[in-house]
């Protein structure tokens, strides 16, 4: 716990340094509050409205989990099937890398006419966007095995699912938990730009039509304070897949920690 701790306080120092530069050059400088809110007025913003945006927060981190997990277990799985086969690895991870040169706001409309406006295009938009990492992360670190026990699982004539599970995962594991730490901040962009298109509106509404509702009524600070609380679901899923790393690694790979 302490040495947690010890680790949250640097950033939020940074964090707290900032918001005090930020605060202190509105004062001096005074720009329009429709361009540069303050920290104190952005608050306040969050204080008016905090149960809609709370609500609104829970929703997006909803899709962006649900994408984050279902690109976890594609990419892990994926990424295992192609390490196996080096023409399915030629064959399908340059199609696969589409995924991260495809803009995603041109992909979202289809989305919403595959699945429909709402969640599952979300989730299916966080899912997308989170793929490609965990796909690349799952296949660098299988390849990467050391050769020597590759030899030496050969020499005892170790089955294929002895190979992946006693030797490639446990070696691989460092990598894919990389992959998965920036697909966790990926699936956050993706449901916020996936929420653009196929969200809906009035008490449900996600972040990100919340984002494009107080655009259209020049709330900037509102904007802000929205955009804070899609930051703070990316850091913890961040947080969350960090803490499983160091749970499933703490004793194998404490240098990869």
């Amino acid at each position: 716990m302490r040495r947690f701790a010890l680790a949250l306080l640097p950033p939020l120092v940074v964090v707290a340094l900032f918001l005090a530069a930020w605060q202190l050059a509105v004062w001096v400088v005074r720009p329009p509050e429709y361009l540069v809110p303050s920290p104190a007025d952005i608050t306040r913003a969050f204080l008016a409205d905090a149960p809609r945006l709370l609500a609104a927060m829970g929703r997006t981190g909803l899709a962006a989990a649900a994408g984050f997990a279902l690109a976890a277990l594609a990419g892990t799985g994926l990424g295992s099937l192609l390490a196996a086969s080096r023409f399915l690895q030629r064959g399908v991870y340059p199609l696969a890398s589409l995924l991260q040169m495809v803009p995603l706001v041109a992909l979202a409309p289809l989305l919403v006419i595959w699945f429909g406006y709402g969640g599952r295009a979300t989730v299916a938009s966080a899912a997308i966007v989170a793929l490609f990492p965990v796909l690349a992360a799952t296949l660098d670190g299988l390849r990467s095995v050391d050769p020597g026990l590759r030899e030496m699982f050969a020499l005892y004539r170790a089955r294929a699912a002895a190979r992946f599970f006693k030797l490639g995962l446990p070696s691989a594991a460092p990598s894919i938990f990389t992959g998965l730490r920036v697909a966790a901040g990926l699936a956050v962009i993706g449901a916020v730009v996936g929420e653009f298109v196929s969200g809906f509106g009035g008490e449900r509404a996600p972040l990100g039509i919340v984002i494009l509702a107080a655009l259209r009524e020049s709330r900037t600070d509102l904007v802000f304070a929205a955009v804070g609380l899609s930051a703070v679901v990316g850091f913890l899923l961040f947080g969350a897949v960090s803490a499983l790393a160091w749970l499933a690694l703490r004793r194998w790979h404490p240098s990869a920690l």
